[in-house]
């Protein structure tokens, strides 16, 4: 004879598996959107990064993608490889790696300006309801940063 299930520990009543679950589907959504510019969905963000600040060095990359700076320097050196990005040391401190845009790197940007409007039409919410999801998932990213 079976035990009842546990209803806190039933996958579909945990937060982690809507926000993990949700994040699948979206990069799914965003897969052949970023194929047609030749990026992952993390070179993708490094590339949306360097669109904001060109010229930032690897440290300031990884703390705007909240991930570690040795996770960052493969994907890093593929862009390089493909042209869009340029890595070079710094003349004051051989430690930091500066990254600057490449012209092809520039030009991308004007084929990536569609793939917002591609996600939001996917969403099916409309934009207040897609801005106050977003700031309740930072609040919560906030909120989960305190507690590690």
């Amino acid at each position: 004879m079976s035990t009842p299930p546990c209803k806190e520990l039933m996958l579909d009543n945990q937060l982690c598996f809507a926000l993990y679950s949700t994040s699948l589907m979206m990069t799914k959504v965003y897969k052949p959107l970023l194929q047609e510019l030749g990026l992952t969905y993390p070179q993708y963000l490094a590339m949306m990064v360097l669109w904001e600040s060109d010229g930032i060095t690897v440290g300031e990359i990884s703390n705007r993608m909240l991930t570690d700076p040795g996770s960052l320097t493969p994907l890093l050196k593929r862009l390089e490889a493909e042209g869009l990005i340029t890595r070079t040391r710094s003349s004051k401190d051989e430690r930091v790696v500066e990254l600057r845009l490449t012209q092809a790197g520039r030009d991308l940007q004007e084929k990536a300006k569609r793939v917002p409007a591609c996600i939001f039409a996917a969403t099916e919410l409309t934009i207040e309801q897609l801005g106050d999801l977003k700031e309740e998932l930072v609040s919560l990213r906030s909120s989960l940063g305190k507690a590690v």
